[in-house]
Parts: structure tokens; sequence; C-alpha cells
């Protein structure tokens, strides 16, 4: 079992987030880095990524998460 399974109830993972948060930083330096018409391509699919994490959604389907606060 994953230790995010065995945390006290109410408690947040907190190094998944910070990880998450310097991916997505490195992610975004390494874009910066790219010539105008790549660069404008790569921040879409960051976009479309982050769209499916926020809003539960299966990448591709559309489909919505039909869990309590999907949409």
């Amino acid at each position: 079992m994953d230790d995010t399974m065995q945390q006290e109830p109410g408690t947040v993972d907190t190094t998944s987030d910070e990880e998450a948060t310097a991916d997505l930083a490195g992610r975004l330096r390494t874009i910066e880095a790219l010539p105008l018409d790549q660069r404008a391509v790569a921040f879409a699919a960051v976009h479309d990524d982050l769209r499916v994490a926020l809003e539960g959604t299966d990448q591709g389907t559309g489909d919505a998460d039909d869990s309590p606060g999907g949409r």
C-alpha cells in the first residue's frame, strides 16, 4: 500500500503537490526555450493536461467524472 493510503483523514500529501509543481515549473521552463511556433503548441498541450486534471475527465474521451464534485 502506498503512503497516501496510510495518511490520517484530512491530511494532504504535500510531497506529491511539491513534486507536481516542480515538474510543471520544469516543463514550463523547457517550453519557454522553444521557438515561438513550437512554444504555442507546447503551451496548448500543458493547457489540455491541466484542464483534464482539474475537470476530472478521461483524456481523449471528454466524458465527465460522475463522482461528487465532478463535472
